[in-house]
């Protein structure tokens, strides 16, 4: 039997797929790679935004008439499964396997019967499952905590994944020395909110001793998503600072620059808070790499507020940014009580911020050339006769293909830089020996 796995969203996504895609190995089922050669294919839905939801809709059309034509399989795993616009997809499309983001370790029972199985329990199991390294990977994802306690009010994660659980920590770890055995090089810690960890487990670390607990494991490169601001506290930034192999790359979502924007959030900071915390990072690590997430166009969003929004970015400086026009979801408060701006507005607005973004991650890329890097090289870019990669900093970075014929860490001088890629040459010895990929 064969199998075939489509993934939307967030990181989270990715490393479920890779947990419930080493359950069918281990049943005896053939991954494949594509919807054709496959007789179950299992859709991991995201549920944040409406986008990747109209996507899960237009794909399981298309797998309903595929199913119709030679009696395909079909599942539904992830947040969107565990709604109900999720379930009733599932039921007009014809779903057979639906499994909600915390009844993964479910899959083995769906596919003993041929009737339909529905499971969206939270199951305990789900957190000691340790998956296998993914086969030929430099890096990977290891979640920490699931699950998430604050309740925005644009926000469906809650109520899809659950209050915060984190994992034991010997389980962390061990995972963590599995990957590292397999040459993993890179590992980022995932969570909703990955600061709160060990906070719901009496005698657990806490997140900044856990980051020095893997950071001191041998692994080159260690990351972490995703952070709230209210949760970022100094201890964390010490650990980053005081442990070499975390990379000072630090992602801390603000949302909006308005006061009173963040309060119909209910996102329990206001401007001022944040940027006392930008201010402590810049303290702790004058390095340091910034990125954020913006939402354009929240419900009641004046230009007064989008121009503090804008205003913000300017004080900051950010390196990157993700930007979204607010999207309406279904179960969360800001859509059963709040009126959605006309999408026009929203449009123009994040067009405004793009720029704005461009302008400062032209300006913070250019501080970069001359300077030497450590860049993790996956494989061929999009621009002929370039491999990509990524710094430290979470810069994508090209490099001439010749330079670096083969996936591993490379020592790279950038050369030029656009408001979105730095450009380099491989210079002297690597950073450590180029790192093969094993072999299959």
């Amino acid at each position: 039997m064969r199998a075939h796995i489509v993934t939307f969203g967030c990181q989270m996504n990715e490393y479920d797929s890779h947990l419930v895609a080493s359950e069918l190995v281990s049943l005896g089922w053939e991954l494949v790679d594509t919807v054709e050669e496959a007789d179950f294919v299992l859709v991991n839905t995201c549920a944040v935004r409406g986008k990747p939801v109209e996507k899960v809709r237009s794909l399981l059309g298309k797998l309903r008439k595929e199913k119709e034509r030679r009696g395909l399989l079909i599942g539904l795993m992830g947040c969107l499964a565990q709604l109900d616009e999720g379930k009733q997809m599932a039921q007009k499309f014809g779903v057979d396997v639906l499994l909600g983001p915390g009844a993964l370790t479910s899959l083995p029972e769906a596919l003993k019967g041929n009737e339909r199985f529905w499971d969206l329990t939270f199951r305990d199991d789900l957190l000691d499952y340790i998956p296998p390294p993914p086969k030929g990977a430099l890096s990977a994802h290891v979640t920490i905590i699931r699950g998430c306690n604050h309740h925005c009010t644009y926000c469906i994660v809650p109520t899809t994944r659950g209050p915060e659980v984190s994992r034991h920590p010997d389980l962390i770890l061990k995972e963590v020395e599995l990957l590292k055995q397999a040459g993993v090089v890179e590992v980022t810690l995932l969570g909703q909110n990955v600061n709160s960890y060990g906070k719901d487990q009496p005698g657990f670390p806490s997140f900044a001793e856990l980051l020095r607990m893997v950071g001191g494991m041998g692994i080159p490169r260690v990351r972490f998503l995703t952070s709230h601001p209210v949760n970022f506290t100094d201890d964390i930034l010490e650990a980053i600072a005081e442990t070499p192999a975390i990379c000072r790359y630090i992602h801390l979502p603000v949302q909006s620059g308005s006061d009173r924007v963040l309060r119909r959030m209910a996102r329990e900071y206001r401007r001022g808070f944040y940027l006392d915390r930008i201010r402590r990072i810049q303290e702790v690590l004058p390095d340091a790499v910034l990125s954020t997430d913006i939402i354009v166009g929240f419900p009641g969003e004046t230009e007064e507020d989008f121009q503090e929004t804008l205003s913000l970015y300017d004080e900051v400086g950010y390196d990157q940014a993700y930007m979204f026009i607010y999207s309406p979801r279904p179960g969360t408060p800001a859509y059963k009580h709040f009126q959605d701006l006309p999408r026009e507005v929203k449009v123009e607005r994040l067009k405004r911020l793009i720029e704005k973004q461009k302008e400062w991650s032209y300006r913070r890329n250019l501080a970069w050339v001359g300077k030497t890097v450590e860049v993790l090289v996956r494989g061929a870019a999009k621009e002929e006769g370039y491999v990509q990669g990524h710094d430290r900093g979470n810069h994508p970075v090209l490099i001439p293909a010749e330079q670096a014929p083969r996936p591993g860490l490379y020592r790279v001088e950038v050369k030029q830089a656009t408001p979105h890629l730095l450009f380099g040459e491989v210079v002297g010895a690597t950073a450590s020996a180029p790192i093969p990929l094993p072999v299959a």
